[in-house]
Order: C-alpha cells, then sequence, then structure tokens
C-alpha cells in the first residue's frame, strides 16, 4: 500500500488547471508513459459534475499495463476524483483539488492538492513502484507542469 499527498501552488489559475488536468484524454501528448487512453461512458450526473470511465495503455522500459478508472470531475470545487475500475491494481484512488491562491506578486494562481492511494495485485511490482514512487510522482508533476506552462505561458 503507497499513499502519496503534494501541495503545491503554481502561477496559473485553478480554473485553468483544473481543465488541463480534468482533459484526460490530451494525457498522451504529455505523460511520456502513457501510450493510449480511451474515455467512453460520460454522463453528466448535475449541472457540476461530469463522469466517464477511461482506458488507460501505460508502457515502461519493463512493463506493459492496462487499467479502467471513473473519472468524476466537480467543477463547483474544482476537485478531480479517479477511482480504478479494473486493472493491475488492488487499490487505486487520485484526488486532484483546485484553489485560487493569491502569488507574492499580486497575481492569482492555484494551490493544487495532489493524493494517490494505490496498491498492485503483484508483490514485486507493488515494491518497485513503492521504493520509486517519489521519483515517478515528480516526474508525473513536471509532466503536468510543463503542459501548463506550454498552454499558458506567463509573462
Amino acid at each position: 500500500m503507497a499513499k502519496f499527498h503534494l501541495n503545491r501552488v503554481l502561477p496559473f489559475s485553478a480554473d485553468k488547471l483544473f481543465e488541463m488536468v480534468g482533459d484526460v484524454e490530451r494525457y498522451p501528448e504529455f505523460v511520456p508513459w502513457i501510450n493510449s487512453l480511451r474515455t467512453f461512458n460520460v454522463s453528466r450526473p448535475s449541472d457540476d459534475i461530469t463522469r466517464f470511465d477511461a482506458d488507460v495503455a501505460v508502457g515502461f522500459s519493463f512493463l506493459t499495463e492496462r487499467f479502467t478508472t471513473r473519472v468524476t470531475r466537480f467543477s463547483e470545487n474544482k476537485t478531480i476524483d479517479i477511482v480504478l475500475l479494473k486493472g493491475p491494481f488492488k487499490r487505486l484512488h487520485c484526488t486532484w483539488k483546485f484553489a485560487d491562491h493569491a502569488m507574492s506578486n499580486g497575481k492569482v494562481g492555484a494551490a493544487i492538492d495532489f493524493n494517490i492511494d494505490f496498491e498492485f495485485k503483484n508483490p514485486f511490482l507493488d515494491g518497485f513502484l513503492r521504493a520509486n514512487f517519489d521519483k515517478a510522482v515528480s516526474k508525473l508533476m513536471a509532466c503536468f507542469e510543463g503542459r501548463a506552462q506550454a498552454l499558458y505561458p506567463t509573462v
């Protein structure tokens, strides 16, 4: 079982980051280990909630895996919740929260609260990823930050 929590402040609006992270179909464009991603079962249970499922194929040098998640976007409180439907995990739950944050330069940025809790079914994979998890999350965050900088250049 591995849990990870990250707080970060970025110089982009919470609305823009919420939209960028919630646009999961674009992940293969900027997360190098995502080989393919397909969304389906899109629904809108209410005006501020969008829910869909995502089939994801990931590949690393020695490993390729597929899994399916349910993604729920709550636009009112800028939260994205991701839970496992099927795949190589015993458990996978990820949450992104975005909030406006006053920057020291007087501009408004975003405070990001990221949580992930997972466990692989395979004990070897679980141990390997847990041992390298800080590095993996840092690389993942760098992908998202790079994407934000490309989409929303700051002056």
